[in-house]
């Protein structure tokens, strides 16, 4: 089934598609239509939505939902990163048990920001893969893609839209969202909590997994 969609609508019917329950986002365009199209599927998929105070805090509470195996989405544009990096930085070394997306919508130009920034890089330096979508039928798959990668890998996985990608319009081709899939829940664990002696070991995994991202 195709539809007329905006790539930032593709992204949250992509993300409710690989069956998230939580999204959070602070706004910002050209990411902000990501959040208003994931609340108005929320009801219908089943998915917990919240505009958060800022992008750290939005980046925390998705980081939770996927400590406890839940698939979860948040937005922000590329000046958030900047405010939610040292939560991401820690994230990276912690890694993910349910799918877990970042994305981070760049704004070339800029168009509506105070600055450039090339989230791309901000992905290598913190060792997490990126992907990069043109369109928004690229912007639909690859948000399903990155949920399976994050959960293969055990890392977030950052989606990267550009403004001329989250606004653009295009048919869609489309699947139907998914019957609401369970929570396995919260277990108790060391790796979860991030301590001197345990980020030497991660170090030494998350440049393993870098390796096989690349693969």
């Amino acid at each position: 089934m195709a539809e007329l969609l905006m790539g930032n609508e593709a992204i949250a019917r992509g993300a409710a598609v690989a069956g998230i329950r939580v999204a959070t986002s602070y706004p910002g365009t050209p990411a902000s239509e990501i959040m208003s199209s994931l609340i108005q599927l929320a009801p219908q998929a089943g998915i917990y939505t919240e505009w958060s105070v800022n992008e750290k805090v939005a980046v925390e509470i998705v980081a939770g939902a996927a400590y406890a195996g839940a698939r979860a989405l948040v937005s922000m544009k590329q000046m958030g990163l900047n405010v939610a990096a040292d939560a991401v930085m820690s994230l990276a070394y912690i890694g993910v048990k349910g799918g877990l997306v970042l994305v981070v919508a760049d704004d070339p130009g800029p168009h509506s920001s105070q600055t450039e920034q090339d989230s791309r890089l901000f992905a290598r330096f913190a060792k997490l893969p990126v992907l990069d979508p043109s369109c928004p039928q690229e912007a639909y798959e690859m948000t399903k893609y990155a949920f399976e990668l994050s959960e293969l890998l055990g890392l977030p996985v950052l989606l990267r839209p550009t403004t001329r990608t989250c606004h653009a319009c295009q048919d869609v081709t489309v699947d139907p969202l998914p019957p609401r899939p369970p929570i396995p829940g919260f277990t108790k664990d060391p790796r979860w909590v991030i301590m001197p002696a345990l980020s030497a070991r991660q170090h030494i995994w998350l440049n393993r997994q870098q390796a096989r991202a690349r693969a």
